[in-house]
């Protein structure tokens, strides 16, 4: 991961010394690029310290004097990854919105119609979902990193990487509390006023169910391809279901409910169906 300018190699790096705060910098992009290639153990014993100096392209010289002891650069490099340790996992959600979508935008004319486009929308995405999490190496460091910040005898770094992770964790549920806002809000839905729970409470539940389920097949991979025909939560028919869709989906249908306030008349109609058909949710 470098910048988007070339960094200057040979001769040309030689006619200007880099800053401590410039080694320091390339030193930590260059492994975690690496982490993120070959994925994070328990331990670093696999990332080279020799490697990461030649990957970003450093005197050797310049990295001892920032890191006296290759320790003490590790134990920087697992705060740097601590503090993206929720990576957002890249993959064509929109495009499976778009084929989900097309041909099924009658399905608002009446609230059990409504109902069972969402609950497809759950079925399909929750596979896509946690199909893009278990085949990425980066959702494997954040497993790994958990472990090694478990495993740190130093207290105050420790902490140190405590507070990323929290911060990283808090980030991540706001997203995904803000999109199921959206996404009940575009529906008529509103939380179970008797729950008690908001949409960050929701995040919370959904995120660890899937975390949970990619945590299992690591170890049982017959989870990730396990399917159930089943017509769940009020479904149009028989369909195949994933495990992660069925877990997500009863949490969802468990603390949404329609939302009473909401007068679904032509104009309401007609505006949701232009906003599925141009994939923008409300307040998105």
């Amino acid at each position: 991961m470098r910048d988007g300018a070339q960094a200057p190699t040979g001769l040309a790096r030689r006619g200007r010394r880099l800053t401590d705060r410039e080694t320091e910098q390339r030193m930590l992009r260059a492994a975690v690029a690496m982490v993120h290639r070959t994925g994070l153990t328990v331990s670093l014993d696999h990332i080279s310290f020799e490697d990461v100096i030649r990957d970003a392209d450093v005197s050797r010289s310049a990295v001892y004097r920032r890191w006296p002891y290759k320790d003490l650069f590790f134990s920087d490099l697992v705060k740097e990854l601590a503090k993206d340790a929720t990576p957002d996992v890249a993959y064509d959600e929109l495009a499976l919105l778009r084929q989900v979508v097309a041909g099924h935008l009658g399905r608002l004319d009446t609230p059990e119609l409504r109902r069972r486009l969402m609950l497809e929308l759950i079925r399909q995405l929750a596979l896509l979902d946690f199909e893009a999490l278990y085949g990425s190496p980066a959702w494997r460091t954040y497993i790994a990193l958990h472990a090694t910040f478990l495993s740190l005898a130093d207290g105050a770094l420790r902490d140190q990487v405590q507070a990323e992770l929290a911060r990283s964790e808090r980030d991540r549920m706001a997203r995904v509390a803000t999109a199921w806002q959206q996404l009940a809000t575009l529906f008529g839905y509103r939380l179970r006023p008797e729950s008690g729970v908001t949409f960050g409470t929701l995040a919370t539940l959904l995120s660890g169910a899937m975390r949970g389920l990619v945590v299992l097949a690591l170890s049982m991979p017959e989870i990730a391809a396990q399917r159930v025909a089943a017509s769940p939560f009020g479904a149009a028919g028989t369909d195949e279901w994933s495990l992660p869709a069925l877990g997500l989906g009863s949490i969802a249908a468990s603390l949404l409910e329609p939302d009473p306030a909401v007068t679904w008349d032509a104009d309401r109609i007609a505006s949701v169906r232009q906003a599925l058909v141009s994939l923008t949710l409300p307040g998105g």
